[in-house]
């Protein structure tokens, strides 16, 4: 056995009391029971109740806010994406080929039916355009010459035959001409251009979302993608997935709740409008679309969002993140900050609870201030001041 010099023990000897008697003394003084002030006399801890110094180093590991109360949801939030509402857009393509020569809108900007997109030097332009022309000019001349026919019968000068020969071509002639009127008016050309430049104007009143061309294209009827996108971004689509098994919560009309990254706590209202039809095989989800209104212009399409489908907007819970829940066996609770450096451990029942978020049924009401960080710690305290109490 290894004999320890004399000189070494009586060091050691004093390490190891100072250590215990540091340990004694900081959780004698970190102990909630003594934190308060000495200058005020202390009120009676609960066996859910801690209390701290209004500069006690414990609070600086909290995080306590304010509980809003938000729409009762029926389901955990669900994925969805924001989109156009195709009700009240136009992806605009030309119906002629040819080289861009202006556009005199932008993205953004917002424009009325009938204003201009861009201005196309197109050859199949000039082409229609002479059609009219043609079939005009042979309308009126087959026309004159009906009526000399329809003269010569009148005084035996020709034959029968010859007159309805005559009232046939002109005929002909008026249904090329209305032909060639309804392809200018097709093309929404019926006001005179300069000659061989093609306009192509808005279908709609809207805003210009997206635009796909440039000065100097050469651009074709059959193009994959639209030059245009205008549309009305106050009203918007919100595309879900939903799983099989919560096809019994969603029904026709029912108000959803919209949250999406960009405005962290903000709620947006829709409704749902459509329900699809039939499942897809291959996820086993069906399409739901909901409506929605975009007043303030904060939502764009092709947002990632989050959708809960809600009971009522009048039947509001209060909402609290998932790691202010402690739970204990069966029961769920929260700190509350009874004031402060006041916390009470209080045990509540939740209404459900997602990955996120939970909604609490009974135990809370909204504007009390709960510890959304540190709550383990805090039930951890309690714990050991518990265990003390009963030594």
């Amino acid at each position: 056995m290894i004999k320890l010099n004399k000189k070494f023990l009586l060091p050691i000897v004093v390490i190891v009391l100072a250590a215990v008697a540091g340990y004694w003394g900081w959780n004698k003084f970190s102990s909630p029971n003594l934190a308060s002030s000495p200058e005020k006399p202390s009120i009676p801890t609960t066996s859910d109740q801690l209390r701290f110094a209004a500069n006690a180093p414990q609070l600086s590991f909290l995080k306590i806010k304010t509980v809003e109360a938000f729409p009762e949801p029926l389901v955990e939030p669900l994925n969805g994406r924001i989109s156009y509402n195709d009700n009240n857009t136009a992806r605009v393509f030309s119906p002629l080929a040819g080289r861009v020569v202006k556009i005199p809108v932008e993205v953004g900007m917002q424009i009325k039916k009938g204003d201009h997109l861009l201005v196309l030097d197109s050859p199949d332009f000039a082409i229609a355009i002479a059609d009219n022309a043609k079939a005009n000019a042979d309308v009126l001349r087959k026309q004159e010459v009906y009526e000399r026919t329809k003269q010569l019968y009148q005084i035996k000068g020709i034959a029968r035959k010859e007159v309805e020969a005559a009232a046939a071509d002109w005929q002909q002639a008026q249904a090329e001409f209305l032909r060639a009127k309804a392809r200018l008016k097709n093309l929404n050309a019926d006001v005179p251009t300069l000659a061989g430049q093609f306009i192509l104007r808005s279908p709609i009143t809207g805003t210009v979302s997206e635009r796909q061309v440039n000065a100097g294209s050469e651009v074709r009827p059959d193009a994959v993608n639209p030059l245009f996108v205008i549309t009305d971004p106050l009203h918007l689509w919100v595309q879900i997935d939903l799983p099989e098994r919560q096809l019994d919560k969603i029904n026709f009309g029912d108000l959803v709740s919209v949250e999406v990254d960009a405005y962290p706590g903000e709620i947006f209202q829709g409704k749902v409008t459509v329900i699809g039809g039939a499942l897809d095989p291959l996820t086993r989800r069906i399409q739901v679309r909901c409506e929605l209104d975009n007043p303030h212009l904060k939502l764009k399409p092709e947002m990632f969002a989050r959708v809960t489908p809600i009971a009522s907007d009048k039947s509001k819970l209060p909402r609290v993140p998932n790691a202010s829940i402690v739970t204990q066996g069966l029961f769920s609770y929260l700190f509350v900050e009874q004031s402060p450096g006041v916390l009470q451990r209080r045990r509540v029942t939740l209404s459900l609870q997602g990955s996120e978020y939970a909604y609490v049924k009974e135990g809370l009401q909204a504007g009390e201030r709960v510890v959304t960080s540190g709550a383990l710690l805090l039930n951890s305290e309690l714990g050991s001041t518990s265990d003390a109490a009963h030594n």
